[in-house]
């Protein structure tokens, strides 16, 4: 039988995780080398709701974890991701998306025109996302895009259901292709790193795997 992967590894700490036995500790471990001791990068939304190292049982100087709104892989998580693998020898990435995401809640164009003053979009803002939405009444070309999920939109925090799992599905997959296609992060050879994208259950505190390939949407 093959030894298990990193990743494996951190998948039978999150299945301790939602049993209530967590394998991180919080204690400063004192001094480490700058290289992550798990070769391990993770990118994972910003959600209040997930505590990375916890969820993984992750020790401080383990892994790079990179964390945006959605866990999108856009070009800064490139960025990152390229600096991790070649300057800092990290062999595995793990995309974590979640279910109940507020990237679920809107779309890119919505949020632009609620923000840039337009009324329609401002109360629907509002009624998905139970806040008065307050526009600034100005543009900006930046940034380009906020990669708000595929598909239609949905009540912020809405109870998770099969068409959200499509849509989270299907981002992760781009964001697997984003990074497997890059031609700076290498998927093959003596120097290939490995891919694997999940969703967190927000309420179990379970990880799921996301196949790849499949439909994206």
């Amino acid at each position: 039988m093959a030894d298990k992967t990193i990743t494996d590894q951190l998948l039978d700490n999150n299945r301790s995780y939602a049993n209530g036995q967590g394998a991180h500790r919080p204690e400063h471990p004192g001094k480490q080398p700058i290289r992550p001791a798990r070769r391990v990068a993770v990118v994972a939304c910003m959600d209040a709701r997930l505590a990375v190292e916890d969820l993984l049982g992750l020790q401080t100087g383990e892994a790079h974890i990179i964390r945006n709104a959605g866990g999108v892989v856009a070009e800064d998580t490139i960025r990152s991701l390229v600096i991790s693998h070649h300057l800092l020898d990290t062999r595995e990435i793990i995309l974590i998306h979640h279910t109940r995401c507020g990237m679920l809640a809107f779309t890119d164009d919505l949020l632009k025109s609620g923000l840039e003053g337009e009324p329609g979009a401002a109360a629907l803002l509002s009624k998905a996302t139970g806040r008065d939405f307050v526009p600034t009444r100005t543009s900006s070309s930046s940034p380009a895009a906020f990669h708000a999920f595929r598909g239609a939109i949905e009540p912020l925090d809405r109870e998770h259901g099969a068409e959200a799992q499509a849509r989270l599905e299907w981002d992760v997959r781009r964001s697997i292709s984003s990074i497997v296609e890059h031609p700076w992060i290498p998927t093959t050879g003596s120097d290939a790193v490995t891919v694997r994208g999940f969703i967190y259950d927000v309420d179990t505190a379970l990880l799921s795997e996301v196949a790849y390939p499949g439909a994206i949407g």
